[in-house]
């Protein structure tokens, strides 16, 4: 079974869809999706779909949605199935599995090709790095699994989700910013500073890539900008760290100046979103 989640849940069997249109199947079809090849339990179903009040009937209502996804699996798999739907969605001691290779889900993929990045940023090799955490980055189609309506158990791997790929996105821009590539990044970093705007780490990319296009005035700017939403929202300075990039800007540090190995100074390595 296809399966993807970093956009629109995607869930296919011999390419024909076998999401539900109703809300609370397609809820428990995008937890299975998932974890798939791995059980998920009962009580993880049940605390997804009805939270600390799961009605007198959530054994035998969710029975009946696990019989509506199998319905529309054994739709899928045709008249003459070399397996069948009990096959696909099978279930185990304490629960359910979506038999499915976990690792060629879109979200096991993004997450190998972002670690590949991270390791090839750590080692120096800021051109393989771009590269991997790009690809990573491809693989979403938007916010993860946009069209459910996520309880909690999915909500918070929603946001894991949401995290990582926002790391890899900082990893891809670090990469970019050591190839030299400062002045086609600018655009995307205002959008994602204006969409962050109490990111401390995007706002120091995006002084260091004006830096490096000759533009220190606006660099000083963003810093400013930053600073007085810190103040005003959280009562806090900025960090140190971004503290002494702003005092490497004021001094003209020659760190700063683009060159082809040159990390952002005083930041920590780390790469669009829709």
């Amino acid at each position: 079974m296809e399966i993807a989640v970093l956009g629109p849940l995607v869930a296919r069997q011999e390419q024909t869809s076998v999401v539900p249109s109703a809300a609370k199947p397609r809820q428990a079809l995008a937890l299975l999706a998932l974890n798939s090849g791995r059980e998920v339990s009962v009580r993880a179903l049940t605390d997804e779909l009805w939270g600390d009040r799961p009605p007198r009937s959530a054994a035998a209502t969710l029975h009946t949605y696990v019989k509506q996804l199998r319905r529309l699996i054994a739709a899928a798999l045709g008249p003459e199935p070399a397996r069948g739907p009990r096959d696909v969605l099978l279930r185990r001691h304490s629960g359910y599995v979506l038999e499915a290779p976990p690792d060629d889900t879109d979200a096991a993929r993004f997450e190998r090709l972002a670690r590949r990045g991270r390791a090839a940023l750590e080692t120096g090799d800021a051109t393989t790095a771009s590269a991997r955490l790009d690809e990573a980055l491809r693989l979403w189609r938007g916010p993860a699994l946009a069209d459910v309506t996520p309880g909690r158990v999915l909500e918070a791997e929603v946001l894991r989700l949401e995290e990582l790929r926002l790391t890899a996105l900082e990893d891809r821009i670090a990469a970019d910013l050591r190839l030299g590539r400062h002045d086609v990044l600018l655009g995307e970093l205002t959008g994602l500073t204006a969409r962050f705007p109490l990111h401390e780490r995007l706002h120091g990319q995006l002084m260091v890539a004006l830096c490096r296009s000759g533009r220190t005035w606006q660099a000083l700017e963003v810093y400013g900008r930053l600073r007085a939403a810190f103040v005003a929202d959280l009562g806090l300075e900025p960090s140190p760290q971004l503290r002494r990039l702003h005092q490497a800007v004021l001094e003209g540090d020659p760190a700063l100046e683009p060159t082809m190995t040159s990390a952002p100074v005083v930041l920590a390595d780390r790469g669009t979103l829709r």
